[in-house]
């Protein structure tokens, strides 16, 4: 087994203006978690960090559609993620929020630094002005017709549909978000982390692991997706990019610093601070304020940064240069982004309700949160993207927890009970049993010690090489090899003929169970702790106890000894009825907002569209115009509004799942194309009468589907 080493583990942020999905999960933090556990299970000393990401032009922008403050959106999400995380059984050492006062001090000292080493230049640029709202714009505040496909809803940032990056002076015809006036550029000037200076021992670091000249990890244990993504964006060459921004809400820039009034920290120098601030906050919880040192400016210290693959460049590139300029800080050692998760055979769109929202699960399945956890690490997208259905779910719940690993705990502890009474019997070597085909010298005993061995080594290794999709199915397999060994050997015929050998057959069969609960733990750790608990061994989750079995077995060692008493039988997974899995099913389409065809194609560029219908099939549909004339959010739903709308001859209720993107003052006024002839629905208490057609860009903003300009309602579209 290895040696113990000093891990610091941090899952990325999540990003406090809206709830977490299932996708977030397998992400980042499931990945995480598994190695995390299973560090400590074998006596490394682990530091797992992560909280929640409340800066930044998003949240104020969501705010602002909800009629409230940025500091209601971050308590709101953060309590949320607090509660799925625990109800996840995620084993942070601490869950902090970057905007805490530590954190916000921690930031500001660590900009200072870097100004007073003279790490940044200073620019001014001109940056566009809403003087009406009398503030900068950040890119996020502005929209305007992109120069490449001509797309009208483009962000300063980026063209959400055609995936362009662009700065706000490349916009045609730019508006304000915030007012939607023309905006005016102004002079302002900001502080630039010079990338460039940092770009060639940037790509020493990525494509050979080197640092400073020396080995610092293994580049070709790297992801293939990490490094070609990191090595495109050195290969177009690094510039400057601001590290402050003209915002009203984030850190401020330090009053030390001439020239920061009015000035924040960009989100991404604040956020990546928060695993240094978080680690601060444990230190003070556990006595010791300088405790988070030896894992930050410790070279022993191996750091990983669980995250998804939209946030490579940031963990990879521009948080590296960053904890270089400064100097003080070690640089991860790996960064193992997933993929994508896809939900039913379209990708999760948050605008949509697309999703299996995480705290919704919690409230409607509590009891299977290892199995979510099971079938997300399943299915994790390590190498590539990869799919959640809720027919597969129930399957593998049925198929695999019941019928395989369930059945096998159940079978052996139900003949222990029923032959010898619930205690583990006492095995004799001169009783063999069919096993493996070892060499002649070992026993059938240590024969089969020596092949959990090799099982649970295997599990060992596919953690430790982050490969955890493989490291689930060698524990299964364990389970898999218990079902053999039972039906092989038969102890309830075994029974009527020879008893001591029933005992071997059923002490064995207690070992394996011993081992599957261990290595089960960083992946359902729920049930884990169940198993182990009916079987009345003391099991704690942060100490060696994974490194004690596996040296036990690999010097023949019983794992669980003849004489000890375990619980009468229990069922440790139950399947899954049908009546639930299709109530998850319709909530998943009842919540949809938007036209089922979704762009959906590797390049982003191109709609996938569904298949043909019949032209009677359409004729079926009543499209009318209508306009909105009162709007209001219904309560305990988040992204739902109760739209009332004008016919012309007729006012309807409309429950529409729009509340992300637009405020009920927003809506008031819209002209709108309406199904009429949709079945009526109820939503949340409340009876819906039609559906308001949306459009859906790449990144799942809506809009309305209105004609051109108020032509009256209750005309027909045809």
């Amino acid at each position: 087994m290895d040696n113990p080493a000093r891990y610091l583990l941090t899952a990325a942020l999540p990003y406090a203006n809206g709830p977490l999905h299932v996708g977030h999960l397998t992400g980042a933090y499931l990945p995480a978690d598994i190695f995390a556990r299973y560090a400590r299970l074998n006596g490394h000393d682990v530091l797992f960090v992560c909280g929640s990401d409340e800066h930044g032009a998003a949240v104020t922008m969501r705010a602002l559609a909800e009629g409230t403050t940025p500091r209601e959106i971050v308590d709101k999400y953060h309590a949320m993620f607090v509660e799925a995380f625990e109800h996840l059984d995620l084993s942070f050492d601490i869950y902090h929020r970057t905007s805490s006062e530590l954190h916000h001090e921690t930031s500001q000292e660590f900009f200072k630094k870097l100004y007073d080493s003279h790490e940044f230049i200073e620019k001014e640029s001109e940056q566009y002005y809403d003087a009406k709202n009398d503030q900068f714009l950040a890119d996020r505040y502005i929209v305007g017709t992109c120069p490449r496909c001509e797309y009208e809803e483009a962000y300063g940032d980026q063209c959400e549909n055609c995936g362009s990056t662009l700065s706000p002076s490349e916009l045609i015809n730019p508006k304000s978000k915030l007012t939607g006036e023309t905006p005016e550029l102004k002079s302002t000037t900001h502080w630039y982390l010079p990338l460039d200076k940092h770009e060639a021992w940037l790509r020493d670091f990525i494509e050979k692991g080197e640092f400073n000249g020396e080995p610092h990890h293994d580049a070709q244990q790297w992801k293939n997706h990490v490094v070609g993504q990191c090595k495109s964006w050195l290969e177009n060459g690094l510039a400057p990019r601001a590290m402050t921004r003209d915002l009203d809400w984030g850190v401020d820039v330090p009053k030390e610093v001439e020239g920061s009034e009015g000035k924040k920290l960009y989100v991404w120098l604040d956020a990546p601070i928060g695993y240094i601030s978080a680690s601060k906050q444990w230190a003070i919880n556990q006595g010791d304020k300088d405790a988070w040192k030896k894992y930050w400016q410790d070279d022993e210290t191996s750091m990983i940064h669980f995250i998804g693959k939209d946030n490579i460049v940031f963990h990879c590139l521009i948080f590296p240069a960053i904890l270089k300029a400064h100097g003080e800080y070690v640089l991860p050692t790996d960064v193992p982004a997933n993929q994508f998760l896809n939900l039913e055979g379209r990708k999760i769109s948050t605008s949509r309700n697309w999703a299996v929202w995480v705290n919704e699960f919690i409230q409607d399945l509590p009891d299977q949160t290892d199995v979510l956890r099971y079938y997300l690490i399943k299915n994790m997208p390590e190498q590539r993207d990869s799919e959640f259905t809720w027919q597969s779910f129930q399957e593998a719940n049925d198929n695999e927890l019941v019928n395989n690993l369930a059945n096998f705990i159940n079978r052996v502890v139900v003949l222990t009970h029923k032959y010898f009474d619930g205690v583990v019997p006492t095995p004799d070597e001169d009783e063999s049993v069919i096993g493996p085909d070892y060499a002649d010298e070992f026993s059938f005993l240590d024969a089969e010690l020596l092949r959990l061995y090799d099982m649970t080594y295997a599990v060992h290794e596919s953690i430790m090489k982050k490969d955890f999709r493989a490291a689930l199915q060698r524990v299964m397999d364990i389970s898999s090899m218990g079902n053999q060994f039972l039906q092989n050997n038969e102890p309830w015929k075994l029974i009527k003929s020879n008893e001591q050998a029933t005992a071997n057959v059923m002490y064995h069969g207690l070992q394996i169970i011993y081992a599957l609960g261990h290595m089960m733990s960083p992946f359902m750790p729920g049930k884990a702790r169940e198993l182990l608990s009916k079987l009345n061994i003391e099991f704690d989750e942060s100490s060696d106890a994974v490194l004690t079995m596996m040296n036990k077995m690999a010097e023949g060692e019983e794992l669980i000894a003849a004489g000890h008493k375990i619980e009468p039988a229990f069922h440790l997974f139950s399947r899954i009825p049908d009546e639930t899995i299709k109530a998850q099913v319709e909530k998943l389409h009842a919540g949809q907002t938007a036209s089922d065809s979704e762009e959906n194609n590797d390049a982003g560029k191109e709609a996938a569209y569904k298949s043909n219908i019949e032209f009677d099939t359409f004729q079926k549909m009543d499209l009318r115009t209508a306009t909105i004339v009162a709007a209001e959010k219904i309560k305990r739903a988040d992204k739902l509004l109760k739209l009332t709308v004008d016919l012309g001859t007729e006012q309807r209720t409309v429950v529409s799942g729009i509340a992300e993107h637009y405020a009920p003052d927003e809506v008031v006024g819209k002209t709108v194309t309406l199904v009429v002839n949709l079945a009526p629905r109820k939503l949340r208490g409340v009876e819906s009468q039609g559906m308001i057609l949306m459009a859906e860009n790449e990144e799942g903003k809506l809009y309305f589907v209105s004609p051109p300009e108020k032509i009256g309602n209750g005309l027909v579209v045809s």
